[in-house]
C-alpha cells in the first residue's frame, strides 16, 4: 500500500466574516477565506511581499466560532486540501480548491480584553466524512 498525506496548515487573516449555512439534513457549514503571506527580494533587490488567499470549509462549528470569525482576525487552521467542480447557475462547469478545515485556533484575544493570552477553545471537525455532505449550499 502507497502511503500519502493530505495536511495544510496555515496561519493567516480573515478576509472577511464567515458566512455560515446548514445544508439539508441540518449540518452546520461556515465558508470563509483567509491571506497569507511572504515576503521575498526580487531580482532588482527590492523586497517583495506576496499574499496567496485560501478558501477554507468548516463544518459543525460551535456558536464561539461563529462569532469569532470576523474580518482581519489572525487564525490557525489545520485541515487538508479538497478540489471539487460544480456547475454554476449560467451552466458553466467551475472549479473549486478549498481546505476542509479539520482544526481553527483563534490567534488573537478576545476584542474588549485585549489580552492575547486568554485561553482560546480549539475546533476539531464534527464531521467523519466531509465528502458524503452532498447537499453543500454553495
Amino acid at each position: 500500500m502507497a502511503f500519502s498525506l493530505n495536511k495544510v496548515m496555515l496561519i493567516g487573516n480573515l478576509g472577511n466574516d464567515a458566512e455560515h449555512r446548514f445544508t439539508t439534513n441540518n449540518t452546520s457549514v461556515s465558508t470563509f477565506s483567509i491571506a497569507t503571506s511572504r515576503g521575498y527580494k526580487g531580482r532588482d533587490g527590492n523586497w517583495i511581499n506576496e499574499t496567496t488567499w485560501h478558501n477554507v470549509v468548516a463544518y459543525s462549528l460551535g456558536d464561539f466560532y461563529k462569532d469569532a470569525l470576523k474580518k482581519g482576525k489572525k487564525l490557525y487552521v489545520e485541515g487538508r486540501i479538497s478540489k471539487r467542480d460544480y456547475t454554476d447557475k449560467e451552466g458553466v462547469k467551475r472549479y473549486v480548491t478549498e481546505i476542509i478545515s479539520e482544526k481553527l485556533i483563534p490567534l488573537e484575544g478576545r476584542e474588549n480584553t485585549g489580552d492575547s493570552s486568554i485561553e482560546k477553545p480549539s475546533y476539531e471537525s464534527g464531521v467523519e466524512n466531509p465528502n458524503e455532505v452532498d447537499d453543500l449550499p454553495f
